[in-house]
């Protein structure tokens, strides 16, 4: 089948084989080209990665395995290709790192079930004790919308609301190129306690709980969970609201786990990134215009990273060392101080109020926003024949 990007708002439900693995070896190569980790004394050896198939956690798993030479062990839930009908991306992202790792010898599992549940849990400990003994690292970067408790067997959903009164802001039409206003209303207390259900830190509390009963943890062992913050201009919709509800439970569950860890040696910490292109903020109101104003501005100071330089950064300078260098007052690493210097957040602003559809492409890098949204699903990848009839049910087409 000739597979094309189908596109319904903030989701693609197509996804490319050849242009997916073709996207994961740039990530690989782009981390091989860039000094090696391995000698460093605080560099992990044996890494678990919760939501490995994509965005940030795929950048960690490709990094920890390529620049550390680390044993990986991901987890992630995916929907497998038919005859006709293809995969989500992750099915063949899990598949083309796979290959990528076991050809330079290099251990990689993938675990392709639902993170929230205690039967994968328990798969990852039977696959630890297996094969690795222990981990070293484990990297949390789940994304998902909707959570199934393990204990109550309740479904909780999030939603991306702000809280007390409705929201009036600018956002942007991805397709259309249009600046226009939204409104948003306030979330009811269930659809707050939903959320921080859903993003908080109770699962991640769950998963290094299950993990040091079963003494698969390593002396010093670290856990980092991702987070964004933004600004100002993003608050209201993002830290200001719902999501900020569950980020807050985040920071609250690093300090948990921190004490629990202490036996160990370990800490857990909270890691806010820079804002880049993936399926998740792509559902943010407000978020993709933000984005595509403060990449023109780090694009023209030459600060841009996208999501594999930025995480090889995070490695380099925080995950290879003997002690998190970047804390916040919060204890949080910020990995987003690039994206939070002055000279790049006053222009932001700046052209955040004078921003409209007419001078959009001006003032804001949309065409670079929608280039890094369609090959997150495999398409816009050079050297991809995207004309070819390919077998969906293959990894690489």
């Amino acid at each position: 089948m000739i597979i094309k990007p189908r596109i319904r708002g903030f989701i693609c439900t197509t996804a490319h084989p050849a242009g997916c693995s073709a996207h994961v070896h740039q990530q690989v190569d782009t981390v091989k080209s860039m000094r090696s980790l391995y000698s460093n004394s605080s560099a992990p050896k044996r890494v678990l990665i919760l939501g490995c198939s994509g965005g940030y956690g795929l950048a960690s798993r490709i990094t920890a395995a390529f620049a550390c030479h680390a044993s990986t062990l991901g987890v992630s839930f995916e929907k497998p290709p038919t005859s006709s009908k293809t995969a989500t991306a992750g099915w063949y992202n899990n598949r083309a790192f796979a290959d990528a790792a076991i050809s330079e010898g290099l251990y990689a599992k993938t675990i392709e079930a639902d993170a929230f549940a205690d039967e994968t849990r328990d798969s990852v400990i039977e696959t630890i004790k297996a094969d690795i003994g222990s981990i070293d690292l484990l990297i949390y970067s789940l994304a998902s919308p909707v959570r199934e408790h393990p204990r109550t067997g309740n479904v909780h959903r999030s939603v991306i609301k702000p809280l007390g009164d409705t929201l009036n802001m600018k956002s942007v039409n991805v397709d259309k190129g249009e600046v226009h206003e939204i409104n948003l209303e306030a979330a009811s207390e269930e659809e707050t306690l939903n959320t921080v259900s859903v993003m908080g830190g109770e699962d991640w509390e769950f998963w290094i709980d299950a993990l040091q009963k079963a003494d698969v943890l390593s002396a010093g062992f670290r856990t980092v969970a991702f987070t964004y913050i933004g600004t100002e201009l993003t608050w209201p919709i993002y830290w200001e609201g719902t999501l900020g509800k569950a980020k807050e439970d985040l920071d609250r569950a690093s300090k948990e786990i921190s004490s629990r860890l202490d036996v160990l040696g370990g800490q857990a910490k909270v890691a806010v990134l820079k804002a880049v292109v993936t399926q998740a903020m792509s559902a943010i109101p407000v978020v993709p215009l933000y984005a595509s104003l403060l990449f023109r501005v780090m694009k023209d100071k030459g600060l841009h990273e996208d999501t594999i330089q930025h995480i090889y950064r995070m490695f380099e300078t925080q995950l290879c060392q003997d002690k998190f260098l970047r804390l916040d007052e919060q204890g949080r690493v910020r990995m987003d101080d690039l994206e939070m210097l002055d000279e790049v957040q006053d222009l932001v602003k700046q052209r955040w109020n004078l921003v409209n559809s007419e001078n959009l492409s001006e003032l804001a890098d949309l065409s670079g926003y929608r280039a890094d949204f369609l090959k997150i699903f495999g398409f816009g990848i050079d050297g991809v024949d995207y004309e070819a009839d390919v077998d969906p049910t293959l990894a690489n087409g």
